[in-house]
């Protein structure tokens, strides 16, 4: 049997192609050819239907898994038909040997790094925020860039991989220069490549990939249980990135080669400078720490700073963003909510009292007056039952009853278009019932001579 397998069916120029490769190369593809039709023609089209998968991405799977296939294809009847050729000779030892086999093993890497991309970022992230958006809790307006953010996460994590094997697979590291580090013996040296950058840029991907897991698959799921307020998650949250980054920077730097202790030693020094010629921009800094730590306010909470009254959208390392009730985004330095004083309408609760002030002609029915003033406090939408709402007597002005209308509401942001709506129905409640709002009266007396 062995005799008729090695039997040389072609030969060319060295090249010997026999039964046995033949057999050997035909099963590889009918395999191969089999795996495409039962992943792609069976297994995914019932994993896109429930997972609602567009006829664009289904069709971009398909053409990843048929090149990833050609290209298994490719490395496999190389290495039968033994066809694998040096592409580049060189005399220099520390070059690198380029093959056929080179350069189609590198494709085969990338396009299963894009394959890899897909399942992650298109698959798993995208039925994780479809599962979402049909979660009965109201999610913000920033989750399609969280979800886009993240996809773009995965794919520098899968491709920068991806590069990190070809490179070291294929012994194509290339050295920028050779340094001696501190402390080192003589004849201790060490080379900063490109597989350093790489690997500085994989630790920081990840590190960013691994807070958005444990936030996002761990944490958020904590919070729904425990029914923690959005204030409090979005303070942990950031204080756990900061956390998870600092580490990661730590890291990247040891990948590059830079010896921590020197860094430490330089730094204490360097600070000194700087934190001197920076000295608002640290104060902001540790004041967003700080901000975070005491959840003095906290995203969502509605707040008035300078007079300027908006909610809480983000609270940075240094800044923070309030949207005004014009749709404006203030930025506000963190230093500012944490020495200045400023009001937190919302912090203690979700509701606040407000009133309108009203006046009378003298003569006017006063408990009328309150009557009506209480039915239109009671009949507006977002005014709170209880607390119930009252009508204060305030004083007796020179031309006028005065009186105000106090009510709860949960409506901090667009309050001043309640109170306008409030001051219509006022005014048409006093013009049928015959309730004057006087004008200011003076009477003046002019005394003269004959």
């Amino acid at each position: 049997m062995q005799e008729i397998f090695d039997q040389i069916i072609l030969e060319y120029n060295g090249w010997a192609l026999r039964l046995g490769q033949v057999v050997l190369g035909t099963s590889i593809l009918i395999v191969l050819a089999f795996l495409y039709w039962l992943v792609a023609r069976r297994l995914f089209p019932k994993i896109a239907a429930h997972l609602e998968l567009p006829q664009e991405e289904r069709r971009k799977a398909r053409r990843i898994l048929g090149t990833l296939l050609v290209l298994m294809a490719a490395v496999a009847l190389i290495a039968v038909l033994q066809l694998d050729r040096q592409l580049v000779e060189t005399t220099n030892e520390n070059a690198p040997n380029l093959f056929i086999s080179t350069f189609v093993q590198a494709m085969l890497i990338w396009q299963f790094a894009r394959l890899l991309d897909f399942v992650i970022s298109r698959l798993l992230v995208t039925n994780y925020y479809r599962n979402r958006r049909e979660d009965p809790v109201e999610l913000d307006r920033y989750q399609t860039d969280s979800k886009n953010k993240t996809n773009r996460t995965v794919q520098y994590a899968v491709y920068i991989l991806a590069l990190l094997f070809i490179v070291q697979a294929f012994e194509i590291d290339w050295v920028f220069y050779t340094y001696k580090p501190a402390g080192a013996e003589d004849g201790q040296t060490r080379n900063f490549s490109v597989s350093n950058l790489l690997n500085a840029a994989f630790i920081i991907v990840l590190a960013r990939l691994f807070s958005w897991m444990i936030i996002q698959l761990i944490l958020s799921q904590y919070y729904r249980s425990k029914q923690i307020n959005v204030g409090s998650q979005y303070a942990f949250n950031q204080l756990l990135q900061y956390f998870v980054y600092i580490i990661a920077g730590l890291m990247a730097l040891e990948a590059l080669g830079f010896t921590l202790t020197l860094i430490w030693g330089g730094a204490a020094a360097l600070l000194v400078g700087v934190g001197l010629g920076l000295q608002e921009t640290f104060k902001d800094l540790f004041s967003g720490v700080i901000l975070l730590f005491e959840r003095r306010a906290e995203v969502g909470d509605v707040v008035e700073v300078d007079g300027l009254i908006g909610t809480v959208k983000r609270i940075g390392v240094r800044t923070s963003l309030v949207e005004t009730r014009d749709n404006i985004v203030v930025i506000v330095p963190n230093s500012r909510l944490i020495v200045q004083h400023f009001v937190n309408w919302s912090h203690n609760d979700n509701k606040a009292r407000f009133y309108i002030k009203v006046g009378v002609a003298y003569g006017s029915d006063t408990e009328l007056v309150k009557q009506l003033l209480l039915d239109i406090a009671r009949s507006n939408a977002e005014v709170i039952r209880h607390p119930a709402p009252f009508v204060r007597f305030v004083d007796f002005g020179d031309s006028s009853l005065d009186f105000e209308l106090h009510f709860w509401s949960h409506e901090f942001i667009r309050i001043e278009d309640v109170k306008s709506d409030m001051r219509f129905k006022v005014d048409h409640a006093f013009r049928e019932n015959g309730v004057t709002i006087p004008f200011p009266q003076r009477d003046v007396w002019m005394k003269g001579g004959g």
